[in-house]
């Protein structure tokens, strides 16, 4: 574990009294010791005071997790440090490695640090930092895995890698050589996870994260020599943030010359996840817990009202005279019920920004998301309870004189609200569950909260338990109350 931060740090070390000859030598010549003959390495005036957005990944101990619900790790400790040191501040979003990606390249954020190796390809999109870590690639299997203690064993079988790492990069480069299949998941403790179930017999990872996660109890050991890896860097959209770059860099050096690089270093390398009884799981992580489903019941009630107001006035479009007005109704809810909730969360999150010019926040784009989605089903809840009333209750209605308006008002819309009560409370349900598929943009209801929380114990299983539980408990309260409203307006 420590041959890749030795091997970076080593430079550094030399570094110092090279550049203290270099300052001297720079003073008796009459050059000002600026730049690369600095001691340390001053601010760019352009950062001072300012605030960045940063994201980073959700997932990836010891670089970036959740401790006592704080984000905490090597990434998020370091971007901290260089703030401090170069006079900016920093607001970090725990987004996740594709996400914080795809909301780097439209502006979302200013910069991503989240343990992401410096490749020809990045370097295409990106303009990378100095590198920061020397990371490497191991093979893990399951502990009581004995068949499995090298490459050559791999024939036929099938090994699980994290999308967009080293790790996978290096599994598919050696697949065809060995004879085996890869499969990608979105994060380390799932990868952990289908190697423990069996459905995987090995995975390859950075070489710091599996030490983490066998130190924390994952579950699986080390059966290869570390592979050379390549270097972490901090990126930012190319030709984009100079500044802010030139800053990292600068900071960097300042913490490598002071030891405080090393001493956050060994803060994470050589520490585990402790150990605990489910029940300290559940009080440990009661305000992790609580956070996430208070934002899942905000993002609820706030999609439900704005659905409801679509749903009433594209259902009444749906059965209008006009058809004009059943062509954007049924455009709506075709749109809406044809495409997948995540590939709506990403684009109004992702895709929203660079049309418009300008940032959407992860809450803005969960109620478009799921009003939008909600309301198109909605509207075919109300057109359908509309078109359930007989027809003869209008015929009956406006043969006595009444109007269409009055008819509909006193005669259609009560009767039509009773047939459409149960659809409605489903509908609640059923969106209140699909404020889950938010966690994709980073947006941190309940199960956003359960993903950090067994990405650093490992103990999915049981974290899953209890974020099940507090969604059968709010579901059913939920449902209960919505049967006491029914039965109380609909007699």
């Amino acid at each position: 574990m420590h041959s890749g931060k030795r091997a970076l740090k080593s430079p550094a070390s030399l570094a110092v009294p090279l550049t203290s000859l270099l300052a001297a030598l720079a003073l008796l010549l009459g050059i000002p010791a600026t730049g690369a003959f600095a001691a340390t390495s001053p601010a760019p005036d352009s950062v001072a005071g300012k605030t960045y957005t940063i994201g980073t990944d959700t997932t990836f101990a010891p670089f970036e997790f959740r401790e006592n619900g704080e984000l905490v790790g090597i990434d998020i400790d370091l971007m901290n440090a260089i703030a401090q040191d170069q006079g900016f501040a920093v607001e970090i979003r725990s987004l996740g490695f594709d996400a914080a990606l795809q909301a780097l390249q439209s502006n979302q954020v200013d910069g991503v640090i989240a343990g992401m190796s410096i490749t020809e390809e990045r370097q295409k999109v990106f303009d990378f930092s100095d590198p920061y870590f020397e990371s490497g690639i191991q093979m893990a299997v399951a502990e009581n895995n004995n068949d499995v203690a090298g490459y050559e064993d791999l024939e036929g079988k099938r090994v699980a890698v994290k999308t967009g790492t080293e790790g996978q990069a290096f599994a598919e480069s050696i697949k065809d050589e060995y004879g085996f299949d890869v499969i990608a998941f979105a994060q380390s403790a799932q990868m952990y996870d289908d190697v423990k179930a069996g459905s995987s017999v090995a995975v390859f990872d950075d070489y710091p994260v599996l030490a983490y996660g066998i130190k924390s109890g994952n579950g699986l050991k080390t059966v290869t020599d570390k592979e050379v890896g390549s270097s972490y860097g901090f990126a930012v959209n190319a030709e984009t943030n100079p500044e802010l770059l030139e800053a990292f860099n600068a900071g960097l050096a300042n913490l490598q010359e002071s030891g405080e690089y090393d001493e956050i270093l060994d803060r994470y390398l050589d520490a585990g996840a402790a150990d605990s009884s489910f029940w300290s799981l559940v009080t440990d992580n009661a305000p992790a817990f609580a956070k996430g489903l208070g934002l899942t019941l905000l993002a609820t009630a706030l999609s439900l009202f704005f659905a409801l107001i679509l749903g009433v006035i594209f259902g009444f479009f749906k059965v209008s005279s006009k058809i004009v007005l059943r062509g954007i109704a049924t455009t709506y809810v075709s749109i809406f019920r044809g495409t997948p909730v995540l590939v709506q969360a990403f684009f109004f999150y992702f895709g929203l920004p660079q049309l418009i010019g300008q940032p959407v926040d992860v809450l803005t784009a969960g109620v478009l998301t799921l009003s939008l989605n909600a309301g198109a089903y909605m509207t075919e809840i109300v057109r359908g309870g509309i078109q359930s009333v007989d027809p003869g209750q209008m015929e009956a209605a406006r043969s006595l004189g009444l109007g269409y308006g009055k008819t509909m008002q006193k005669i259609i819309i009560p009767q039509a609200v009773k047939i459409m009560t149960p659809s409605f409370i489903n509908q609640f349900v059923i969106t209140l569950k699909d404020t889950s598929l938010l966690a994709v943009i980073g947006f941190a209801e309940l199960t956003y909260q359960a993903q950090q929380v067994y990405a650093v114990n490992f103990r999915t299983a049981e974290v899953l338990i209890i974020v099940a539980a507090l969604y059968f408990i709010v579901i059913t309260l939920l449902t209960k109350l919505a049967d006491v409203l029914d039965k109380r307006f609909n007699k």
